[in-house]
């Protein structure tokens, strides 16, 4: 039917305890995923946060306004069914890190990539025990097998909600390190963000801006902004600063 919109149809939403987590109920009704499963998330801070979305909405639903109801729903029915071709697809970003790929010229965007993109790097070889070799071109070079298959069983290690919000932070980046760097806290998330919009931010300044890109860059800016949030709720259970 064209124009129908689900309305809304409770006065309460709140979060509760529940087998394995913690669910949302609207006037004392579970709510369900698209798929109809259980929403059923990790901690009461992110089933908090759902809640709150649920109750802020007025006479119509808009689901533009809940992006923690969609993380969610995403993490129990796409992530969970297919849970190993995820986890592969976001390891694969390792053998492609935008980090990697570094211009040969103007010498000013290369020095620029270096200031920013080394120290990522040796952030990852120190942290994570993965050392990726940068190189000048597009074409790609593969990585060596030790550092992907390191990175590969720490995708692994995460949870189908983290994994939710970490494929946001990978596939809105770029890069599997800057992923890392986020739900690791090696720097504060924006000045991540600007590290993954370097080349963008060259080009800006080189050819002027463009409304509708800067438009779309801020929709991503949002969104890995969001799941980096996403990812620390459901891992600490608290709402961190910065």
């Amino acid at each position: 039917m064209t124009g129908w919109k689900a309305k809304r149809f409770w006065k309460e939403a709140t979060a509760v305890p529940e087998t394995g987590g913690f669910g949302i109920r609207l006037d004392g009704r579970p709510v369900k995923t698209p798929a109809k499963a259980p929403l059923v998330v990790p901690t009461a801070a992110l089933a908090h946060e759902i809640a709150s979305e649920w109750a802020a909405q007025e006479e119509t639903i808009n689901p533009a306004t809940m992006p923690f109801t969609k993380t969610a729903n995403a993490a129990i029915d796409k992530v969970a069914p297919q849970r190993r071709e995820v986890a592969e697809m976001l390891a694969a970003y390792g053998d492609c890190d935008l980090l990697c790929y570094r211009a040969e010229a103007p010498a000013a965007l290369a020095r620029r990539q270096a200031e920013a993109w080394d120290p990522l790097l040796d952030w990852a070889a120190a942290e994570l025990g993965a050392r990726l070799e940068p190189c000048t071109g597009v074409i790609h070079r593969p990585q060596p097998p030790e550092a992907l298959e390191r990175l590969s069983r720490l995708v692994d290690s995460m949870g189908n909600f983290e994994l939710a919000a970490f494929h946001d932070l990978v596939t809105l980046s770029g890069s599997l390190v800057i992923g890392f760097a986020v739900v690791r806290g090696q720097s504060d998330t924006e000045s991540l963000w600007q590290a993954s919009r370097l080349d963008e931010t060259w080009q800006q300044e080189q050819w002027g801006r463009d409304e509708e890109a800067e438009k779309a860059a801020q929709r991503r800016r949002a969104g890995f902004m969001h799941a980096a949030r996403f990812f620390r709720i459901c891992r600490k259970g608290e709402v961190p600063e910065g």
